[in-house]
């Protein structure tokens, strides 16, 4: 299977490390749809959720934890973005500054330049799947390819582990 964004595809060629495209049935892409059904584990699966700052002109940062983790969107993600009210950005915000629809999408190959924060317990895994740019793909990658992303900033307590039922 190819990826459908040039410039995912491009990243991942150039960063000299392996990468898996995975298929995925388009009504499975939402995170525990898709860990289920593939039986792939939840703590090895990460979420990438573009968050919006609201403070005069809104300002927007991706931020990357696992599956098995909650953003602490109250604490750690307002006081590093100094702003006193934060929200998840809509799905329509989501695809006009990704070109991604939630469920796809990926911090690598971002067609618009975003402040990328990656939870530090995602580079802690052997392997991530993330998002593939769209809902019919998944990528499987070693967490290290985040790190090569120019903007990335590996954040220590972005999120908080969830106990997953």
């Amino acid at each position: 299977m190819s990826i459908t964004f040039p410039a995912i595809e491009a990243f991942l060629e150039n960063s000299e490390t392996k990468f898996e495209v995975m298929p995925c049935d388009p009504a499975l892409a939402d995170t525990k749809a898709f860990c289920e059904h593939y039986d792939i584990p939840f703590a090895n699966s990460a979420n990438a959720i573009l968050i919006k700052a609201k403070k005069g002109e809104p300002s927007f940062t991706l931020c990357v934890l696992l599956a098995t983790h909650k953003l602490d969107v109250n604490h750690c993600v307002r006081k590093k973005l100094g702003v006193k009210k934060v929200s998840f950005a809509s799905a329509d915000e989501t695809v006009e500054l990704t070109g991604m629809e939630i469920g796809g999408v990926t911090p690598i190959g971002l067609p618009n330049p975003l402040p990328i924060w990656v939870d530090s317990a995602v580079m802690l895994r052997d392997y991530i799947i993330v998002g593939g740019g769209n809902r019919a793909s998944k990528l499987k990658v070693s967490p290290q390819v985040l790190s090569l992303i120019d903007g990335v900033e590996i954040v220590n307590g972005l999120a908080t582990q969830i106990k997953i039922e």
